[in-house]
């Protein structure tokens, strides 16, 4: 099974890299390029125009492998269908965009509206079909906590934290991708420790589909991966800490989303409430950009922040287990 993981990553690459500049010159073709925030950094104007919803690429890349090599677990298919359903919002998001040519989409209201029901799914193929106990696991104290009917919330928590973290993160070149790919290595090496080979193999889909897109969208940028994309992957990243029990322990492994959403609402509140602003702009990129320092500068130290955090989650799940 080990083979086949691997085997299933390097495809889910090759696949996304295969795709990439056909993909990137019919976007083109159609001009369906990205509408920049006229309250962002003034550097970004530059990039609209900028071909997006490279997250479908990313979608296709990893569904292709992973239907043909998985064996079609519930709890792999519950993340995957998580993740192609809000991979779907993500482009309900991003089509409206294009056609309406503007910065904003889908109204924050229906977002939740459809992520909560996304949730109410994947809680039902969590607890109903696959079987897990609805209790919050602290597996740092090696502790346990009974939710009963209260656990569709914590999902809805999870699931709306980690699409709205990751979303969040994507306003730099490669910036999302690079990290969701190390999160997301992160927990194929936790599920491969536990022999949840179908949740690896799932796993290392996405992160060949990430490390494939890297290759378009590293900066600077030939594509963006849109709301498409950030979507998807903060949904499979949500999912795969419910199917795992690590709901408690994604705050320590996606420190870097937790840190960028952080940094939102730490400004929003400081500026409603004191009329100051922490950050230069927020998100906390933006902060380092304004700053002076360069794109490629932030994008790297990012990853190195995200690479120490999804260390650090990987060691104390590996000493839960134990």
């Amino acid at each position: 099974m080990l083979g086949e993981i691997l085997i299933a990553g390097i495809a889910s690459l090759t696949l996304c890299m295969f795709l990439g500049p056909k993909f990137i010159e019919y976007l083109r073709e159609k001009e369906f390029g990205q509408q920049i925030r006229e309250e962002g950094p003034a550097g970004h104007a530059g990039k609209a125009g900028t071909p997006t919803m490279g997250g479908l690429i990313m979608a296709l890349s990893m569904a292709v492998p992973f239907l043909i090599l998985g064996t079609y677990r519930w709890d792999a298919l519950g993340v995957f269908l998580t993740a192609i359903a809000a991979g779907a919002l993500g482009f309900i998001d991003d089509w409206t965009k294009i056609s309406h040519k503007r910065s904003l989409g889908v109204s924050g209201r229906r977002k939740l509206l459809a992520q909560l029901v996304i949730s109410l799914g994947l809680w039902y193929i969590a607890t109903q079909v696959v079987g897990l106990r609805p209790e919050l696991n602290f597996r740092i104290f090696d502790a346990h906590l009974y939710l009963g009917p209260f656990y569709p919330v914590l999902i809805f928590l999870v699931l709306a934290g980690a699409t709205n973290g990751v979303n969040l993160t994507d306003g730099l070149d490669g910036l999302a991708a690079g990290c969701s790919a190390i999160v997301l290595l992160a927990f194929t090496a936790m599920t491969l420790s536990t022999n949840h080979q179908e949740l690896a193999l799932i796993c290392a889909c996405l992160v060949g589909a990430c490390v494939g897109f890297l290759w378009f969208n590293s900066f600077p940028a030939a594509i963006f991966m849109g709301d498409t994309g950030s979507l998807m992957l903060g949904g499979a990243i949500a999912a795969i800490a419910v199917m795992t029990q690590t709901e408690v322990l994604l705050l320590i492994i996606g420190g870097i989303f937790v840190i960028e959403a952080l940094s939102v609402l730490i400004q929003v509140f400081s500026f409603q409430r004191f009329r100051k602003r922490v950050f230069l702009m927020a998100p906390v990129h933006h902060h380092f950009e304004l700053m002076a320092w360069s794109e490629t500068k932030i994008i790297l130290r990012f990853w190195i922040v995200a690479a120490i955090c999804s260390s650090i989650g990987f060691t104390l799940y590996q000493q839960s287990v134990k």
